[in-house]
């Protein structure tokens, strides 16, 4: 596996026939194209980022449709990730992000109880805020109303709603996408991601509750 070089010519080619046919026999046909322009690229983008964000794995390209009723076998881009980072190629051009992007039940309620204190807080609403300056967006699911119990005065009561948080920017399809400078823009998101990453790691980790 070589440097990183960009993503392959047919890269998103290759996503848009799967969205037009999510089959395995469009999978059988294409998947030297998937190997070649779009998960060796995306092994060899993690393998370049790891001496500075650690190790990173390639999300299979199978989706879990046990209990969908959506039963297309096929996710319809590929996703990488060294955690807390995360970083997709697909139809939509390319996606980088930093954070929990969903958090369990105790996750959730150590990172209430971390914003709910003003100095932490507060730290975190300048994290998002620097993010936010560097040109990224904040996301994650949240509640729809407040968390029960929690003031509706409360000062970060849009804080004290996420179920989960991040960082995140897009680039729709381009020639950047196909050449080594797409891995400058993954690392620039991540680097801006990380004082985010390392707030929740110091103050929620990772759930100890047993996998289901």
């Amino acid at each position: 596996m070589g440097a990183f070089a960009g993503f392959g010519d047919a890269a998103v080619e290759f996503y848009d026939g799967l969205i037009a046919d999510n089959s395995k026999a469009y999978w059988t046909d294409n998947r030297e194209v998937y190997e070649r322009d779009v998960r060796g690229p995306m092994e060899s983008l993690l393998a370049d980022l790891e001496p500075e964000f650690g190790a990173g794995k390639v999300f299979r390209p199978h989706r879990d449709v046990r209990f969908s009723h959506d039963k297309t076998p096929y996710k319809t881009h590929c996703g990488g990730y060294a955690a807390p980072y995360y970083v997709e190629v697909g139809p939509n051009g390319l996606m980088a992000a930093g954070g929990y992007y969903m958090m369990a039940p105790d996750q959730v309620t150590r990172f209430r109880t971390a914003v709910d204190d003003e100095r932490r807080g507060e730290d975190l609403r300048s994290r998002l805020s620097a993010a936010e300056d560097a040109g990224l967006t904040v996301g994650g699911e949240k509640l729809k109303t407040r968390p029960k119990g929690t003031d509706p005065e409360h000062p970060r009561l849009d804080l004290l709603r996420h179920k989960g948080i991040h960082v995140s920017r897009r680039w729709p399809p381009d020639d950047v996408l196909h050449g080594p400078k797409a891995r400058d823009r993954v690392r620039k998101v991540w680097r801006a991601a990380t004082p985010l990453a390392e707030w929740l790691d110091d103050h929620v980790g990772p759930s100890e509750q047993p996998r289901r």
